[in-house]
C-alpha cells in the first residue's frame, strides 16, 4: 500500500472526497465498469460532509496530497439527511442480531467507501476499515452498511474484512440490497 490512512481535516479533503465520489457514482460510469470495479450510490454535499466530519472525522487515504480513498462515518444523527438510506435505518429496528434489534446496539453506518481506480487492489480498502475501527471501536459495538447485490466487488471486500449479511431485500426501485454488520464487541481493534 502506498497511501497514508488519516482523517479529513480540511475542506480540500472533503472536496476531494466529493470528486472521487462523482467519478464512481453508478450513474456516471458504464455498466461494465460498475460490474467489474464497483460503484457508489449516494451523493453527498460539501455542507453535509462538513457536518459529518465535525461530529466524527472521516477516514481517508492519501498518496502525497492526493486523496485516493475514503470511508465515511454516518452516525444516526444524519439519518434524515440521506433519504435513500431511510429504508435501511427503518429495517434496523426489525433485524435481530444476536437476539436483539440492531437499532438497540451502539452502531454507526458506513456511509460509503470508495477507492480510486488506480489504487484498487493495493490494500487501501482494508486499511481504511482498520483505521476507522482503531478510531471508533471504543464508541461503537457494530458497524452497519448496505451494499447493492449487483456490486459484487464491494460485497466480497466487505465480507473479507469481517462483515456478515443479515438481510437481503429489494427496494421499491427494484434494486436488491444486502444489509451487512461487522461485530466489534469481542474482537481486537488491530483487525
Amino acid at each position: 500500500m502506498t497511501a497514508e490512512i488519516t482523517v479529513a481535516t480540511s475542506d480540500n479533503d472533503l472536496e476531494q472526497i466529493l470528486d472521487l465520489q462523482r467519478k464512481n457514482l453508478s450513474e456516471n460510469i458504464t455498466q461494465e465498469i460498475a460490474a467489474n470495479q464497483g460503484f457508489v450510490t449516494v451523493k453527498h454535499t460539501l455542507d453535509l460532509l462538513r457536518k459529518m466530519n465535525a461530529l466524527t472525522p472521516q477516514t481517508i487515504a492519501k498518496a502525497g496530497t492526493a486523496l485516493v480513498g475514503y470511508a465515511l462515518v454516518m452516525t444516526k444523527q444524519f439519518r434524515a439527511d440521506i433519504p435513500v438510506l431511510e429504508p435501511m435505518f427503518t429495517k434496523l429496528a426489525h433485524i435481530a442480531f444476536d437476539g436483539k434489534a440492531i437499532s438497540k446496539y451502539d452502531f454507526y453506518v458506513m456511509g460509503q467507501i470508495c477507492i480510486d481506480g488506480a489504487h484498487r487492489g493495493t490494500g487501501i480498502f482494508d486499511a481504511l476499515y482498520s483505521g476507522q475501527r482503531k478510531q471508533l471501536a471504543g464508541r461503537y459495538e457494530l458497524c452497519v452498511t448496505e451494499v447493492a447485490a449487483r456490486n459484487i466487488r464491494s460485497l466480497k471486500a466487505h465480507q473479507r474484512v469481517g462483515f456478515r449479511s443479515v438481510l437481503e431485500y429489494t427496494a421499491p426501485n427494484g434494486e436488491t440490497w444486502h444489509v451487512l454488520v461487522w461485530d466489534w464487541r469481542d474482537t481486537p481493534t488491530s483487525a
